[in-house]
């Protein structure tokens, strides 16, 4: 499961120019979020999401929000499968966006002789940032968030660029989808897909 992402492309001015061109206005409603380039992102750290913004369609908010929320069992929800869910938004929950460059899997060592396992960036060809699929929660009892709120990255089958490295694979969410995704006018079912052969590239990084 993807435990890490990349944001070191990843800037305001870029996210704004991206949206505008979806159609979407881009809000900063908590005041401009701290976008300092960052390799890696893990659970439990901040990062940006964005959101529908409230009673406008076409607006959107972009916000900086824990990664994963305590489950049950305490252990952190950082990835939630998506099949058979809809995720419709409501004043507690709902889905959003998140804006990374690259995100990473682990697969066993191919030198036996390495003790870590090996480390591999996903990219997706020709762009320089895209959006992973989410759900953002609030929760103000266990949430350990001042705002009470955290997101977790939503997972389905894997497509063929991934089902070599892992299992399953976090949502990514196409340019054309994003307006749908946010506004929750379109069913999740209708949405979540695995991308063609050949969207991401991907590179040993350690």
């Amino acid at each position: 499961m993807c435990n890490e992402v990349s944001r070191r492309r990843v800037d305001l001015d870029l996210l704004r120019i991206a949206y505008e061109q979806q159609f979407i206005t881009l809000n900063t409603p908590e005041g401009a979020p701290n976008m300092a380039p960052l390799e890696s992102v893990r659970i439990t750290d901040p990062t940006v999401i964005v959101r529908a913004a409230a009673n406008a369609p076409s607006e959107a908010e972009l916000v900086t929000r824990r990664w994963s929320w305590p489950g049950p069992s305490g252990k952190p929800v950082y990835n939630y499968r998506s099949e058979g869910r809809d995720f419709r938004n409501s004043a507690k929950q709902g889905r959003c966006l998140v804006p990374v460059d690259g995100f990473y899997e682990f697969t066993a060592p191919a030198d036996p002789a390495k003790k870590r396992k090996d480390k591999w960036l996903f990219r997706w060809a020709g762009e320089d940032i895209f959006m992973i699929a989410g759900l953002w929660k609030r929760d103000e009892a266990a949430i350990p968030d001042p705002r009470g709120e955290a997101f977790t990255l939503l997972t389905c089958e894997p497509g063929p660029d991934i089902a070599p490295y892992h299992s399953r694979q976090i949502v990514l969410m196409p340019r054309t989808r994003w307006a749908a995704w946010l506004d929750g006018s379109v069913p999740a079912q209708e949405l979540i897909a695995p991308l063609p052969e050949g969207t991401l590239t991907v590179e040993l990084v350690g």
